[in-house]
């Protein structure tokens, strides 16, 4: 199945060649307006075929009728093999920092973790090929941008995955609202290190938690009983960046 994008700006970035190379630009053929002209005008000059189509079937090719009037075929999203992220750690001479997603079905959430991970400098995002989110429009905009840089890597199985990060002395933690893990800020995460998130519903499936060398908990005081995935992964993201003293990121405001 193709991937599209769709809207006004999404389009117009793309187009601007941010994210993956655009193949086909398609246009409502009623009811045109100038920011559609300008669109079609920045196709043609990248040399890329525009089609009008009726309205209708734009609302099929998108699964909505949100789109603008306008959709924008890309090429497939190419996800990167384990073997490449582990390359490139290597090469980098920096402690490993990988993320690894079990089961995260949101495209928002999804996005979300994307962007934070690129931000900390995760150095890789790891999913199942199954029992996740796939790469979408909602999650390429949701993300921000963050896989131009950031890769993603999908596997087969993600409890062999951990057990082959283990193999190269990378510590696996995963998290977890439970009595018997170790509370998240009071932990060592320096050195090589690869989180573990678990789905939004039910967190981290039994086999994950048993392949994983420890399980982290966030601190909470109040009375709800968890946080958003992409919350709880910022969280985590977050703290092991603040332990690590051995990049160059500098100080926003």
């Amino acid at each position: 199945m193709a991937d599209f994008l769709y809207g006004i700006n999404p389009v117009g970035a793309a187009l601007a060649g941010a994210g993956r190379a655009p193949l086909e630009l398609l246009v409502a053929s009623e009811g045109q307006n100038p920011r559609q002209a300008r669109l079609v005008e920045q196709a043609r000059r990248r040399q890329l075929p525009v089609r009008f189509r009726e309205r209708k079937e734009l609302d099929r090719l998108a699964g909505h009728s949100h789109h603008q009037g306008v959709l924008l075929r890309i090429e497939p999203f190419r996800y990167a093999e384990l073997g490449q992220l582990l390359d490139a750690w290597r090469r980098s001479g920096r402690p490993a920092f990988f993320l690894l997603l079990d089961g995260i079905t949101d495209p928002h959430n999804f996005g979300a973790i994307l962007r934070s991970a690129e931000v900390v400098g995760c150095q890789g995002v790891i999913i199942a090929k199954d029992r996740a989110c796939p790469v979408t429009p909602v999650v390429e905009k949701t993300a921000a941008g963050a896989l131009a840089t950031l890769p993603l890597c999908q596997v087969t199985n993600l409890a062999r995955t951990i057990e082959e990060l283990k193999q190269e002395n990378i510590w696996c933690y995963g998290l977890a609202g439970e009595e018997h893990a170790q509370e998240l800020f009071s932990s060592d995460l320096s050195g090589n290190l690869a989180l573990v998130v678990g789905s939004e519903g039910k967190g981290l499936r039994p086999n994950i938690r048993k392949h994983c060398d420890g399980l982290l908990a966030i601190p909470m005081r109040g009375q709800v009983g968890s946080l958003n995935a992409s919350v709880a992964a910022g969280i985590a993201l977050f703290e092991v960046l603040r332990q690590d003293r051995s990049g160059t990121e500098q100080p926003t405001g």
